[in-house]
């Protein structure tokens, strides 16, 4: 007899004696819940397997617990057994994991087994290349289970220790907490210099600021994450780069002409139309190197200079004075005479944005992407019923939007953002760009 057919006998025997409440709970386990007698998650080359105590082990980790000790991994016994010491093969990595001392989980207790038959849920510790997801299973007959799916992070703020120099500390912290929590990242942008982490919204960051107290004894700050612009120009210019510099010996003398003009791919195209030797070939690397290290930072709040080609066509040197450095230096000269009389402007990331949302939430989410210079593309009902929004917006519009969308729908809305392409700012949107740039470099 199956599972649900002695459920369901079992409950027609007690209905009498049992209130509404605990009947619709059973009724629901036995109509929405699986029978453990099938795993429809476990496959071999893309079919099911019956949960079979004697068939070949196949376990899930689906949770794992990490403090400054270690990392306790929980798993699900899908078939076969794990019995104390059997050595188990992580299918995702290859990687052969001891298991050791395995324990089952009563509440806070963790009581030590000779091993974890099928169906039943376990834990070890000390797994040295398993995480949450991962499937272990017998070496000699792989098994593959259905990973766990996360919604991807769509709030981010940036994290910075109250104390200087417990920067260290914040990465090691979130790194061990992160092999607990699939469902948040952190990374270091190198533009804005800030350590971003990014999860389902504030509530969840406030935790993992709580945890990086409490187990690895470091208090940090949240702020919000800065934007990453960019700098093009619109017209084509000419600039003369001269540096010459005498302080006895051999000095420093380099002159380059170099043509600026908007270019067709992102990173900078570098070109040359020298004739006559003007400038020597040998020190046509120096002046790109120059230029390269000068589209770094644009020349009206400081953010990468894209879309750009310098061409490099007449110049002067030394047989003594000209050096590599010299031509590098007079390169970037040419760089800042030039940039501010190209009419350069600020790029600002557009990202496509997904809302889903009950349709009576239609109209105030559609006024608040108005409010936040969202370009509507069309809506659509999901297998759900629920509306799907879509639409184009600039990122730098959407940091508290995850926020912003609990309150407006009461928690029944939720969204996707992913970055799409770079686009040129409205004129009061770039003047406010340059004001908080200036007001940071004085701040730092």
């Amino acid at each position: 007899m199956g599972f649900n057919s002695a459920f369901k006998g079992l409950i027609t025997r007690v209905r009498e004696g049992w209130n509404a409440v605990t009947l619709q709970l059973l009724d629901s386990i036995v109509n929405l819940f699986p029978s453990p007698s099938a795993n429809a998650d476990a496959t071999v080359d893309g079919a099911a397997i019956p949960a079979d105590p004697n068939g070949s082990t196949c376990a899930i980790i689906y949770k794992t617990l990490s403090d400054q000790y270690g990392k306790f991994s929980i798993f699900k016994v899908l078939s076969g057994k794990v019995a104390a010491d059997m050595q188990l093969t992580n299918a995702r990595t290859g990687t052969v994991e001891k298991m050791g001392h395995i324990y089952k989980m009563q509440g806070k207790k963790s009581i030590e087994v000779s091993e974890i038959v099928c169906g039943d849920i376990g834990a070890v510790s000390k797994l040295s290349d398993s995480k949450t997801g991962d499937t272990l299973c017998d070496a000699k007959k792989p098994l593959t289970a259905k990973g766990i799916e996360f919604a991807p992070p769509c709030y981010s703020m940036a994290i910075s220790p109250k104390v200087k120099g417990q920067e260290e500390k914040i990465s090691t912290g979130l790194g061990r907490l992160s092999e607990e929590d699939l469902t948040f990242t952190f990374a270091n942008n190198p533009e804005t210099k800030q350590l971003v982490l990014s999860g389902a919204g504030d509530i969840q960051l406030d935790v993992l600021c709580a945890k990086l107290k409490d187990k690895f004894g470091v208090e940090v700050v949240l702020a919000p994450a800065r934007v990453a612009y960019r700098e093009k120009i619109r017209r084509k210019v000419e600039a003369e780069g001269k540096h010459k510099k005498q302080s006895g010996g051999h000095g420093q003398f380099a002159v380059v002409q170099i043509r600026f003009e908007p270019g067709e791919e992102e990173d900078l195209v570098f070109a040359e139309e020298v004739f006559g030797g003007s400038v020597p070939k040998n020190f046509f690397p120096a002046v790109e190197k120059g230029l390269r290290d000068s589209v770094t930072s644009g020349v009206l709040a400081g953010y990468p200079m894209v879309n750009l080609k310098a061409t490099l066509y007449d110049g002067k040197y030394h047989p003594v004075d000209s050096s590599e450095m010299a031509f590098k230096t007079a390169a970037q000269l040419a760089y800042k005479e030039a940039i501010p009389q190209a009419n350069p402007v600020i790029l600002e990331p557009i990202g496509y944005l997904a809302v889903t949302i009950p349709d009576t939430y239609m109209g105030d989410i559609m006024s608040d992407l108005s409010k936040r210079r969202g370009s509507p593309m069309g809506m659509n009902l999901n297998a759900e019923g629920m509306q799907v929004v879509e639409a184009e917006v600039p990122m730098g519009e959407m940091s508290s939007y995850a926020i912003d969308l609990r309150s407006m729908t009461q928690g029944r809305g939720s969204f996707t953002l992913s970055f799409v392409r770079y686009e040129e700012s409205p004129a009061p949107v770039q003047a406010k760009i340059i004001e908080e740039a200036k007001a940071l470099a004085e701040a730092e």
